[in-house]
């Protein structure tokens, strides 16, 4: 599969470190969170999967609704993506992550649809397919 977009970034450090996007846009400091026992005050890799998720995500709605008569327009979705770390049972660890979605101008089951078709479309939701979890949450404003 040729890529669309590539882009690079470098972290030093783990969890207690840094990480560097080659162009220099993303410079971030990394902290261990306070609930897993760190000194938390910066962010962490959870946040950052769900800062993509959630924007990637409400793309693939806009970009789903893109060619059809019912359009969901920027401001029309909301995505609000809770990712978590929890003992996967074989001694290591996996990712916990819900979608807390938001449509205006849609009722329920239109919206419901539409979110139906976004989580085919959205990359994040097709590299979690089989390994993640992903609960959704569909509502309307």
């Amino acid at each position: 599969m040729s890529a669309l977009y590539s882009t690079k970034v470098t972290a030093v450090g783990g969890r207690n470190g840094t990480v560097l996007s080659d162009d220099g846009l993303l410079n971030l400091q990394l902290a261990l969170p306070s609930g897993l026992g760190g000194k938390g005050g910066a962010t962490n890799p959870e946040q950052l999967f769900a800062a993509g998720y959630a924007a990637c995500f409400g793309n693939a709605v806009i970009h789903g609704t893109r060619n059809k008569e019912t359009k969901v327009r920027d401001n029309d979705i909301e995505v609000v993506a809770t990712a978590g770390i929890a003992p996967n049972g074989s001694g290591g660890f996996g990712l916990t992550v819900a979608l807390d979605v938001t449509i205006a101008g849609v009722d329920q089951a239109k919206a419901e649809e539409i979110v139906a078709e976004a989580h085919k479309i959205c990359p994040y939701s097709n590299a979690t397919k089989g390994n993640i979890d992903v609960v959704l949450s569909v509502h309307t404003r």
